[in-house]
Protein backbone atom coordinates (compact mmCIF):
# COMPACT_ATOMS: atom_id res chain seq x y z
CA UNK A 1 0.00 0.00 0.00
CA UNK A 2 1.30 3.44 -0.84
CA UNK A 3 0.77 6.83 0.82
CA UNK A 4 -2.15 7.84 -1.41
CA UNK A 5 -3.99 4.56 -0.83
CA UNK A 6 -3.40 4.77 2.92
CA UNK A 7 -4.61 8.36 3.22
CA UNK A 8 -7.49 7.68 0.83
CA UNK A 9 -8.77 4.86 3.04
CA UNK A 10 -8.54 7.03 6.16
CA UNK A 11 -10.15 9.97 4.35
CA UNK A 12 -13.09 7.73 3.37
CA UNK A 13 -13.48 6.35 6.88
CA UNK A 14 -13.32 9.78 8.50
CA UNK A 15 -15.60 11.20 5.80
CA UNK A 16 -13.26 14.13 5.25
CA UNK A 17 -13.67 16.15 2.05
CA UNK A 18 -9.94 16.80 1.62
CA UNK A 19 -6.58 15.14 2.02
CA UNK A 20 -5.05 17.92 4.13
CA UNK A 21 -7.31 17.34 7.13
CA UNK A 22 -6.85 13.59 6.72
CA UNK A 23 -3.07 13.83 6.80
CA UNK A 24 -3.25 16.11 9.88
CA UNK A 25 -5.39 13.50 11.67
CA UNK A 26 -2.99 10.70 10.75
CA UNK A 27 0.05 12.77 11.72
CA UNK A 28 -1.48 13.83 15.05
CA UNK A 29 -2.46 10.30 16.01
CA UNK A 30 0.74 8.55 14.96
CA UNK A 31 3.15 11.21 16.25
CA UNK A 32 1.45 11.16 19.64
CA UNK A 33 1.46 7.37 19.67
CA UNK A 34 5.16 7.45 18.73
CA UNK A 35 5.81 9.73 21.69
CA UNK A 36 4.10 7.26 24.03
CA UNK A 37 5.72 3.97 22.98
CA UNK A 38 9.42 3.03 22.99
CA UNK A 39 11.37 3.80 19.81
CA UNK A 40 11.91 0.13 18.91
CA UNK A 41 8.20 -0.59 19.18
CA UNK A 42 7.40 2.43 17.02
CA UNK A 43 9.85 1.18 14.40
CA UNK A 44 8.34 -2.32 14.46
CA UNK A 45 4.81 -0.97 14.11
CA UNK A 46 5.81 1.40 11.32
CA UNK A 47 7.82 -1.14 9.31
CA UNK A 48 4.85 -2.20 7.14
CA UNK A 49 3.41 1.27 6.63
CA UNK A 50 4.11 3.61 3.70
CA UNK A 51 7.35 5.56 4.15
CA UNK A 52 5.60 8.90 4.68
CA UNK A 53 3.28 7.36 7.29
CA UNK A 54 6.16 5.52 8.97
CA UNK A 55 7.90 8.87 9.44
CA UNK A 56 5.05 10.13 11.66
CA UNK A 57 5.73 7.30 14.15
CA UNK A 58 9.51 7.44 13.99
CA UNK A 59 11.32 10.35 12.30
CA UNK A 60 8.93 13.05 13.48
CA UNK A 61 9.26 11.96 17.13
CA UNK A 62 12.24 13.11 19.14
CA UNK A 63 11.26 11.74 22.55
CA UNK A 64 9.81 8.21 22.52
CA UNK A 65 8.59 6.31 25.58
CA UNK A 66 6.92 9.21 27.40
CA UNK A 67 4.50 8.29 30.16
CA UNK A 68 1.03 9.75 29.69
CA UNK A 69 -2.49 8.38 29.89
CA UNK A 70 -5.36 8.08 27.42
CA UNK A 71 -6.76 11.50 28.28
CA UNK A 72 -3.43 13.20 27.66
CA UNK A 73 -3.09 11.26 24.41
CA UNK A 74 -6.46 12.57 23.21
CA UNK A 75 -5.59 16.14 24.25
CA UNK A 76 -2.28 15.99 22.38
CA UNK A 77 -3.94 14.56 19.26
CA UNK A 78 -6.57 17.30 19.37
CA UNK A 79 -3.93 20.03 19.74
CA UNK A 80 -1.75 18.70 16.91
CA UNK A 81 -4.72 18.16 14.64
CA UNK A 82 -5.93 21.72 15.25
CA UNK A 83 -8.60 23.02 12.87
CA UNK A 84 -11.21 23.12 15.66
CA UNK A 85 -10.99 19.38 16.38
CA UNK A 86 -12.21 18.76 19.92
CA UNK A 87 -11.23 15.87 22.18
CA UNK A 88 -14.22 13.70 21.18
CA UNK A 89 -13.38 14.05 17.48
CA UNK A 90 -9.70 13.44 18.14
CA UNK A 91 -10.52 10.26 20.08
CA UNK A 92 -12.72 9.02 17.22
CA UNK A 93 -10.06 9.85 14.61
CA UNK A 94 -7.42 8.01 16.64
CA UNK A 95 -9.65 4.92 16.92
CA UNK A 96 -10.32 4.87 13.17
CA UNK A 97 -6.64 5.35 12.33
CA UNK A 98 -5.46 2.70 14.80
CA UNK A 99 -8.02 0.25 13.43
CA UNK A 100 -6.68 0.82 9.91
CA UNK A 101 -3.08 0.45 11.11
CA UNK A 102 -4.10 -2.85 12.73
CA UNK A 103 -5.19 -4.05 9.27
CA UNK A 104 -1.81 -3.12 7.76
CA UNK A 105 0.68 -4.57 10.25
CA UNK A 106 1.42 -8.13 11.40
CA UNK A 107 -0.70 -9.20 14.39
CA UNK A 108 2.45 -9.68 16.49
CA UNK A 109 3.48 -6.03 15.96
CA UNK A 110 -0.01 -4.82 16.81
CA UNK A 111 -0.07 -6.99 19.94
CA UNK A 112 3.29 -5.48 20.90
CA UNK A 113 1.63 -2.05 20.70
CA UNK A 114 -1.23 -3.18 22.92
CA UNK A 115 1.23 -4.64 25.41
CA UNK A 116 2.85 -1.18 25.75
CA UNK A 117 -0.41 0.54 26.70
CA UNK A 118 -2.14 -0.36 29.99
CA UNK A 119 -5.77 -1.36 29.58
CA UNK A 120 -6.77 -0.89 33.23
CA UNK A 121 -9.96 0.67 34.50
CA UNK A 122 -8.17 3.82 35.65
CA UNK A 123 -7.11 6.95 33.81
CA UNK A 124 -4.57 4.98 31.80
CA UNK A 125 -7.35 2.99 30.14
CA UNK A 126 -5.87 2.64 26.68
CA UNK A 127 -8.54 0.05 25.86
CA UNK A 128 -10.55 3.00 24.54
CA UNK A 129 -8.03 3.41 21.71
CA UNK A 130 -8.78 -0.13 20.54
CA UNK A 131 -12.60 -0.01 20.68
CA UNK A 132 -13.09 -0.28 16.91
CA UNK A 133 -10.49 -3.05 16.64
CA UNK A 134 -12.12 -4.93 19.53
CA UNK A 135 -15.57 -4.53 17.99
CA UNK A 136 -14.41 -6.41 14.91
CA UNK A 137 -12.99 -3.50 12.95
CA UNK A 138 -14.37 -0.78 10.78
CA UNK A 139 -16.44 -1.92 7.83
CA UNK A 140 -18.92 -0.65 5.31
CA UNK A 141 -21.64 -2.33 7.35
CA UNK A 142 -20.55 -0.55 10.53
CA UNK A 143 -20.45 2.79 8.74
CA UNK A 144 -23.89 2.32 7.21
CA UNK A 145 -25.37 1.33 10.57
CA UNK A 146 -23.85 4.22 12.51
CA UNK A 147 -23.48 6.88 9.87
CA UNK A 148 -19.84 7.30 10.87
CA UNK A 149 -18.60 9.99 13.25
CA UNK A 150 -18.12 9.86 17.02
CA UNK A 151 -20.27 7.19 18.66
CA UNK A 152 -21.42 6.65 22.23
CA UNK A 153 -18.96 4.51 24.15
CA UNK A 154 -19.72 0.99 25.38
CA UNK A 155 -20.97 2.31 28.73
CA UNK A 156 -23.60 4.37 26.94
CA UNK A 157 -21.81 7.67 27.51
CA UNK A 158 -20.55 10.06 24.89
CA UNK A 159 -16.93 10.79 24.05
CA UNK A 160 -17.58 14.45 24.78
CA UNK A 161 -17.35 13.41 28.42
CA UNK A 162 -13.58 13.36 27.96
CA UNK A 163 -13.60 17.12 27.50
CA UNK A 164 -16.12 17.68 30.29
CA UNK A 165 -14.12 15.68 32.84
CA UNK A 166 -11.04 17.88 32.50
Amino acid sequence: MNFDEFTGQIQHRLEYPDTGRTVRAIRATLMTLGQRIPEGNAEDLAANLPLEIKWFLTGAVHDHGQRFDWREFVTRVSEIEGDGVDDAEAAYHARVIIDFVAEQVPPSDFQQLRDQLPESEGDENWRKLFEIVDAGGWSEAHESQTGGGPQPDAAGGDESEIAEEK
